[in-house]
């Protein structure tokens, strides 16, 4: 059975940067499920929440967070998987907060870090985490990488031919 991808949020109001997210593990053909969990609010269930995540078929978590941003880190505290942040954008510091929180964690508790409102390279990332054990994951990832090449070589062809013009 293919691994799933659990995506916890610090609140509901993270979903219009969370969605990139959604929308891209769809594309990867990943199953997930995600879960409003606060790591200030309510610690004990966001730390049953990664003590359990392996036990019911998770295979990376993407944890978003803004502000003090430290769910990533609580998840990564009680569980074995790889964990994936996601700064969320907002508060004074316009989210550089939330990538400090996230990106400066102490030795043994790893969490891995995509840019400010990075959620897409978030699931890409799990993607390719999940993807050593599931050929055919590897393979929507590397059509995924070709398309992207693709699309930038298109675009230096119509740089080129307007530059052309220009001659």
């Amino acid at each position: 059975m293919a691994k799933r991808v659990l995506v916890v949020m610090g609140s509901d109001s993270d979903f219009p940067v969370m969605e990139a997210c959604f929308r891209m593990l769809q594309d990867m053909g990943l199953s997930y499920e995600a879960i409003v969990c606060s790591a200030h609010r309510t610690p004990d269930a966001a730390a049953d929440l990664a003590k359990t995540a392996q036990e019911k078929g998770f295979g990376v978590v993407i944890a978003a967070a803004g502000l003090a941003a430290h769910l990533p880190g609580v998840i990564a505290a009680y569980t074995i998987l790889p964990v994936i942040g996601v700064p969320i954008r907002g508060g004074a510091l316009n989210g550089q907060d939330a990538l400090y929180s996230i990106v400066q964690m102490p030795a043994g508790i790893p969490v891995a870090t995509v840019a400010i409102d990075g959620a897409a390279n978030a699931a890409i990332l799990a993607a390719q985490i999940l993807a050593g054990a599931d050929d055919s994951l590897a393979e929507r990832l590397k059509n995924y990488k070709d398309n992207l090449a693709a699309a930038v070589a298109a675009r230096n062809e119509r740089l080129q031919n307007k530059l052309s013009e220009l001659r």
